[in-house]
């Protein structure tokens, strides 16, 4: 085997170890429960930096160069991770959007039964304003 073909291989092998990550993950969040996701585990984390890593120094030639079956694999297992990533990346924002809403709601109503009740009197009455919950990053 040429070292262009245990490069494919090792890179095929990894994105295989990724892509059941990435599946594990994807069952996690759809069963409600993202705490069990694999994907913030450090053995995950490192094999996502060496995939990069060993991604990054591919070249076109080397693609080229290894047997048919080898590369048809190797394309097939790259579009199946490219998908999987895109799916993950849509229910990751979705359930962040979910709880950055959540927690304007009650930040919100926090700050409507903090806020002085207003009266009718001759006189205005200014009031401080109340302290407000604190929010992330301004998005909530």
């Amino acid at each position: 085997m040429s070292s262009d073909s245990e490069r494919i291989a090792q890179l095929v092998t990894l994105a295989e170890r990724l892509i059941e990550a990435i599946e594990a993950d994807i069952a996690a969040l759809r069963a409600g429960r993202p705490q069990a996701m694999r994907t913030t585990e450090p053995d995950i984390q490192r094999l996502s930096a060496l995939y990069a890593r060993e991604a990054q120094g591919l070249k076109q030639d080397c693609i080229k160069n290894v047997p048919s079956s080898l590369r048809g694999h190797f394309l097939a297992t790259t579009t199946k991770f490219r998908e999987l990533l895109g799916l993950h990346a849509r229910l990751i924002t979705r359930v962040r959007n979910a709880s950055e809403g959540m927690i304007k709601a009650i930040a919100d109503e926090v700050d409507r039964q903090a806020a002085p009740m207003r009266t009718y009197t001759r006189g205005s009455s200014t009031y401080a304003r109340p302290a407000q919950a604190m929010v992330y990053n301004s998005v909530v």
